[in-house]
């Protein structure tokens, strides 16, 4: 028979898994795939699994919620115009705060 102490511990487990479920769902928008052949099965569960590994570094890392690292950062475009043969970048203005979310995950500043 389990201890208290093992009852415990595999409840919280079972809540961080759940909660990874409604990370990936929510914040990084996977969806059911229906794919056909074992290699892209996969590849679509590498890139999830690979999201959400990310998203749980970035948390650990800031101590922010995924939610609000997503936020910071989505509105950040950059883009590269091309007119016959004139090329002209146009950079990402990455604002302060996620400028501070760079820093606390590379050591290095943002802008």
């Amino acid at each position: 028979m389990a201890s208290v102490g093992e009852v415990l511990s595999s409840y919280q487990d079972l809540w961080h898994v759940e909660q990874s479920f409604r990370m990936s769902k929510t914040h990084l928008r996977v969806r059911p795939m229906f794919h056909h052949t074992r290699d892209a099965i996969e590849a679509h569960l590498t890139i999830a699994f690979t999201g959400l590994a990310v998203a749980r570094s970035m948390q650990a890392a800031t101590g922010l919620s995924l939610k609000k690292i997503i936020t910071t950062f989505r509105p950040i475009q950059a883009a590269l115009i091309r007119a016959g043969d004139h090329t002209q970048l146009i950079p990402a203005d990455i604002r302060e705060n996620a400028a501070d979310i760079v820093h606390q995950l590379t050591g290095e500043p943002g802008h």
